[in-house]
């Protein structure tokens, strides 16, 4: 008997599938951040890269949750925790004849990972998963508000900590970052440079065992992997990059007060990446960027109702978007791929 010979789709079809993919659309993505200011300019410019940051806040989460499948409400804690790194580190930089920029933006990723590696390596050691890890985050998030609150002399307390503009320099050529364009562009070097390291470990071996942990942690600690150290290097480098990104955030709003380390803006984080797609990085940055944006505007018209809003998109996505927005695409890339 002859084989059934299996339809081919469309040139067309397959073309979409294509341009449907992930590294395609993230090439498209940037090309179009890139070329924004030539082609805009004003308040957009100077508030757009606050919420490429968030973007990669939110992909720092998809690495823990959607990569490895531990669900965390500490990203706002580190966030908020590089953006008063970063504040003292610009306001005392000077007196010691230091690049402010540079120690700011490397001590507050040292510190991310130091902490957040700390905290792994004991909670996973001792076999905490699942529920206990998401109390565990948000206990973090919740420590790092009531330290900025309580240390007023040093953060200002509610009343929030002022931080300069950074400035970059090499050798003899400095960039003050005076101009909306020039912030724009360093934060999205950052964002693309965040994205694609990320991108890299997940696709590398260190991604696989992730995926394996994600699905049967026990069947994967059972072949051999040392899964207290993965999740612990997992939980780091998410830490490490949700701290530089919060750094970032500081010095370009200029600004940073205790309810970014919130309950509030934690589950904000958390109902981003479910909606664009935990299992997606470029999902997660684009949820970031859009979902974000989109708050503050609704808070703006509809102060009252913008949570409600928020929270039936999010249970809307949750119920009929499995996988949400970006597995959703995925899922039609693939059919249309054949």
């Amino acid at each position: 008997m002859k084989e059934a010979r299996k339809p081919h789709a469309h040139p067309g079809l397959l073309l979409r599938a294509r341009l449907l993919r992930e590294p395609v659309v993230a090439i498209i993505v940037f090309g179009l951040l890139t070329s924004l200011p030539l082609l805009i300019s004003g308040y957009v410019i100077y508030i757009l890269p606050q919420y490429m940051l968030f973007g990669v806040l939110a992909m720092s989460l998809a690495l823990v949750w959607g990569f490895c499948g531990m669900l965390s409400f500490g990203q706002a804690g580190f966030f908020a925790l590089g953006a008063y790194t970063m504040g003292l580190c610009i306001q005392h930089a000077g007196e010691l004849g230091i690049n402010a920029a540079y120690l700011g933006l490397f001590i507050s990723m040292v510190v991310g990972i130091v902490i957040a590696g700390g905290v792994g390596y004991f909670l996973f050691s001792a076999g905490v998963r699942d529920s206990y890890f998401v109390i565990v985050t948000l206990a973090l998030s919740i420590i790092v508000e009531q330290i900025a609150v309580g240390q007023s002399q040093i953060t200002g307390g509610w009343n929030g900590m002022f931080i300069p503009r950074m400035e970059l320099s090499l050798w003899e050529w400095k960039l003050p970052l005076e101009s909306d364009e020039s912030i724009y562009y360093v934060i999205l070097v950052f964002v693309a440079v965040a994205y694609f390291f990320l991108r890299w470990i997940t696709r590398a071996k260190f991604g696989k065992v992730l995926a394996g942990i994600r699905e049967n942690e026990d069947r994967t600690q059972s072949l051999g992997f040392k899964v207290p150290l993965y999740k612990t290097a997992t939980f780091a480098i998410s830490a490490g990059i949700a701290c530089l990104a919060g750094a970032l955030y500081g010095t370009h709003a200029a600004f940073v007060a205790p309810s970014l380390a919130g309950v509030l803006f934690s589950t904000e984080v958390v109902v981003w990446v479910a909606i664009a797609g935990r299992s997606s990085l470029l999902g997660a940055l684009l949820g970031g960027i859009l979902v974000s944006s989109l708050s503050n505007a609704l808070s703006a018209v509809t102060p009252q109702y913008w949570q409600l809003v928020l929270g039936v998109s999010f249970v809307v996505v949750v119920a009929f978007f499995r996988g949400g927005i970006a597995g959703a695409v995925n899922r039609f890339s693939a059919r249309i791929g054949g």
